[in-house]
């Protein structure tokens, strides 16, 4: 099956193919980032996460849900070769929570996108840090964004890393080469994340949705809306009812009709909200 360009298209609230330019491909991915979240509902509940084009396609289409990198990403590299883009898939070693020198696996899909003989860096799927507009893959300066600011760095093997600064800080997001993944090697790394003992994935609720002047995001129990020169409005989701109206309201999502969610959304809750040891 093909992705469905017409729906896609209705979905990112777009009347006409974008041209295959640069400023086309950024109002493909600052529509996605604003309307198809980063949600994990499908690790919440320790389900395996099914990344064919098929099943991705549905849920962002039609079941009116977002994903994650595999999905968010594999779903819109389907969409810009069918609109006709020159797109490769590339993963990523994600590198937020590990410690200097640490391997860690490759977990992460991100896409690059050639435009007239330039290399882009384009990422729809990487949750509160996600970038908004497509990133020079070849430029060592600081990038600007509606949102953070970016910096792509050449390591001494080969390897480029994607840093983005919060906070008054630089923060490592991940680490690639320029080598595209077999699709094996995207269904292996899935099945990791979502299915893996160690993968911080299973049994938790993580969303991120991010519009022109706003990024909202839900983790550890709760609920942030950050904008640009405003301190963080923070605060703790206090219920299962809480919880799920912030994600009809503040992410656009249509909550699956399944019994074991309000269970799983209370667990949740209440890890996320007991004291550390």
């Amino acid at each position: 099956m093909s992705i469905d360009v017409p729906r896609y298209l209705q979905r990112l609230q777009l009347d006409a193919r974008p041209p295959l330019t640069l400023a086309g491909l950024t109002l493909l991915q600052q529509h996605h980032n604003a309307l198809l979240p980063f949600e994990t509902l499908t690790s919440l509940l320790r389900d395996a996460v099914a990344i064919d084009l098929d099943s991705v396609q549905h849920k962002l289409l039609h079941a009116q849900r977002g994903g994650y990198c595999f999905e968010l990403n594999g779903a819109f590299l389907a969409l810009l070769h069918a609109l006709g883009f020159d797109a490769q898939p590339l993963s990523a070693r994600v590198l937020l929570s590990a410690t200097d020198g640490e391997l860690t696996a490759r977990t992460h899909l991100l896409l690059r996108v050639r435009l007239q003989d330039e290399d882009w860096l384009v990422d729809t799927g990487f949750g509160s840090l996600t970038p908004t507009v497509p990133l020079r893959l070849h430029e060592t300066a600081v990038q600007d964004t509606p949102h953070e600011r970016y910096r792509v760095q050449r390591l001494d093997d080969g390897d480029f890393m994607l840093a983005a600064e919060a906070a008054d800080d630089w923060r490592a997001l991940y680490r690639f080469d320029l080598q595209p993944p077999a699709p094996i090697d995207n269904e292996v790394g899935n099945w990791y994340v979502c299915t893996h003992p160690q993968s911080s994935f299973p049994g938790q609720l993580r969303a991120s949705l991010t519009g022109p002047d706003w990024r909202r995001t839900i983790g550890s129990g709760n609920y942030t809306e950050y904008r640009p020169g405003q301190v963080p409005a923070k605060r703790p989701l206090r219920d299962v009812q809480d919880v799920r109206e912030v994600l009809q309201q503040g992410f656009g999502m249509r909550l699956p009709d399944d019994p074991r969610l309000d269970p799983a959304i209370a667990d949740w809750l209440q890890r996320s909200q007991a004291p550390s040891a």
